[in-house]
């Protein structure tokens, strides 16, 4: 079992930056590996960013690449998500997910799911 606990949604304008933090509670994280999922309003949810706990291999959306970067600590237990250069479109929910098996980028495939924050970017 693992809870997730998202923090750091907000407000900003285009071109800002924001950091998401997920922090989570389990025995042992090396059994997960954990991701970023976000939903627009009427929209499904769309896979991120995600990285794998162990070996720390990292696999994200080409939309976010070169503008988002997902990191963890370990010794924190704690999954992050910078994001720069902000654009509308990235408004959405932010979910941290996690699952113990290989990475997914279907969120049918998550078993745990924080409970997401807002992020909102103005034109």
């Amino acid at each position: 079992q693992v809870q997730l606990v998202e923090s750091g949604g907000g407000l900003v304008q285009a071109g800002g930056s924001l950091r998401l933090s997920c922090a989570a509670s389990a025995r042992t994280l090396s059994d997960y590996n954990m991701g970023w999922f976000r939903q627009a309003p009427g929209k499904e949810h769309e896979f991120v960013a995600g990285i794998e706990w162990i070996s720390s291999r990292i696999y994200s959306r080409d939309s976010v690449k070169g503008r988002f970067t997902i990191s963890k600590d370990i010794a924190k237990n704690t999954l992050y998500l910078q994001m720069t250069d902000l654009k509308p479109e990235d408004t959405a929910v932010y979910y941290c997910v996690a699952r113990t098996g290989v990475m997914s980028q279907s969120s049918n495939a998550y078993d745990y799911w924080g409970q997401g924050t807002q992020v909102t970017v103005l034109p």
